[in-house]
């Protein structure tokens, strides 16, 4: 019970900042699990973002605070030279590195995810066509109202279009097609995809509930790079959010998986 007082009870302030190029927001959570018959759980997170601009250049950092030292968790630079985009991801991420079940790059393997990326794109008519540094084509554009992009070198091509009312999603990568489709139906969002996941999201007397479905997912041995991935069963959540007059958005969501009610505050600032 103290836990939940505590939730109710916090306090948030929002602030934004920007002084010379220089932009500050950020988002915090507080979140309370009773983890269904295991121990509850209250975690909490907090981030930064600063955004620095000069010209055509930007540079994107954000930082964990809720630990007991400020932690670099991105950090991203892009500028732009007429049509050419230069991208640097600087930072290199941690990896877990630890065989949970979540798949994770075995400790050997670990990729250092620092890159440079050079695109250039060039509009002919209605067609776009970017050419980046690792000599990948991509062909992309919106022809009546159907956006298409194809990548010449992965055999990748996705399509979005408003058919009747409904939003469809399709992306075909070297012969495997994913998809999702949306609508709404008498004020319900609904939302279908070709992994059978379901979830219908409507207004409920000032807030907002969501239902979703989550198909099964099948176990994924371990290779040369990654540990194993653990099966998940169907599963389906219930939850519900409501924007308070702090400026907070309080959800409480229910879990079928492991029968757990999680209570959640969050601030955007």
């Amino acid at each position: 019970m103290k836990k939940l007082i505590a939730l109710f009870a916090t306090s948030t302030l929002a602030s934004t900042a920007a002084v010379a190029g220089v932009a500050l927001s950020g988002t915090a959570t507080i979140t309370y699990d009773d983890n269904g018959s295991s121990a509850s759980a209250t975690t909490y997170d907090a981030d930064l973002t600063v955004v620095g601009t000069s010209g055509g250049s930007t540079l994107t950092a954000v930082y964990g605070l809720e630990g007991a030292d400020i932690a670099t968790e991105s950090v991203d630079l892009a500028t732009t030279i007429g049509p050419v985009t230069i991208a640097a991801d600087m930072f290199n991420v941690a990896e877990t590195n630890s065989d949970d079940g979540d798949g994770d790059y075995l400790s050997s393997e670990e990729p250092d995810d620092r890159s440079i990326s050079v695109s250039l794109t060039a509009p002919v008519g209605d067609l776009s066509i970017a050419l980046d540094d690792d000599g990948d084509i991509t062909l992309s554009g919106t022809w009546a109202g159907v956006t298409l992009s194809h990548n010449v070198d992965d055999d990748e091509t996705t399509g979005s279009a408003s058919i009747a009312g409904m939003d469809v999603s399709i992306t075909n990568d070297g012969g495997a097609t994913t998809w999702s489709v949306g609508t709404t139906v008498s004020g319900v969002d609904l939302t279908l995809d070709s992994e059978n996941d379901v979830t219908a999201a409507f207004g409920l007397a000032g807030n907002t509930l969501t239902l979703t479905h989550n198909a099964a997912r099948a176990s994924v041995s371990s290779n040369a790079t990654n540990y194993s991935t653990t099966a998940v069963v169907a599963y389906t959540t219930a939850a519900l959010s409501r924007d308070l007059t702090s400026g907070a958005t309080l959800t409480a969501t229910y879990s079928s998986k492991d029968d757990s009610l999680t209570l959640k505050a969050a601030v955007t600032f």
